[in-house]
């Protein structure tokens, strides 16, 4: 299990808001590992780029 990067409780409360369902562990995990993938490839957009801050234009739309 890697390191969770997402506010669980906002996660949950955001699938029950709008579709009424619970959420598992496992779907965070798995949400965590896209942010972690997501922001690996964004500094990788600001290193190319000669920037040591990593911005919005760096992720994908």
């Amino acid at each position: 299990m890697s390191e969770t990067l997402v506010v669980v409780s906002k996660v949950k409360a955001l699938i029950k808001k709008h579709a009424d369902m619970s959420t598992s562990a496992t779907a965070i995990d798995a949400l965590s590992k896209i942010v972690e993938k997501e922001c690996l490839k964004a500094i990788e957009n600001a290193k190319n780029d000669k920037r040591k801050t990593v911005m919005d234009r760096d992720f994908p739309a």
